[in-house]
């Protein structure tokens, strides 16, 4: 398979046509679309920071994605699928998150009676369905679960992820406020 059907495949993936079935069970290809995840990540985060630690959270957030689907197959008796499953889920968040990025960046800075405050909370809020969804679907496929458990699994992902970026991320500093009398 060439670049531009590996392309083409993770495009039909975001879309949920396709699943990691349909992607090369090649080492290089996993390596390479992480690698471009984290590239895509890191450019469009220096644009738009999406939080204050957004460089500590994206090192955290590949390897812990990396961890995450290594062991979710094993512990299903399916390591064979480990490639292709992670070259698919960082695949469509090539595509997604540079769009979710901008979309939280934009929800965080606007006032909240802003005009644009609720479309881009709604935006955020579809975007965050359709990376629910395609991670769903790639998960149905990977592991042969029902989809209710792999929207369940997705979930579970995505809030254990949003716990360790809060255990690893520093306090922030807190000012004393000293009153004179």
């Amino acid at each position: 398979m060439d670049a531009e059907s590996t392309l083409e495949a993770i495009a039909q993936i975001a879309v949920s046509r396709k699943g990691p079935q349909d992607l090369p069970a090649s080492s290089l290809v996993l390596a390479l679309t992480v690698f471009g995840y984290w590239l895509v990540r890191y450019a469009v985060s220096r644009v738009l920071p999406p939080t204050l630690h957004w460089r500590l959270h994206l090192g955290v957030d590949v390897v812990f994605t990396l961890a995450w689907y290594a062991m979710l197959m094993r512990s299903v008796g399916r390591p064979e699928r480990f490639v292709q499953t992670a070259t698919a889920f960082f695949g469509f968040g090539l595509l997604l998150f540079p769009i979710w990025t901008a979309v939280i960046h934009y929800s965080w800075t606007l006032p909240e009676k802003h005009v644009l405050y609720v479309p881009v909370a709604v935006l955020a809020l579809s975007i965050a369905i359709w990376i629910i969804r395609a991670g769903s679907y790639i998960l149905k496929a990977a592991l042969e679960l029902p989809l209710a458990a792999c929207v369940l699994l997705m979930i579970l992902q995505i809030f254990t992820g949003d716990l360790l970026m809060r255990a690893v991320t520093p306090a922030p500093l807190v000012e004393t406020v000293v009153f004179k009398t």
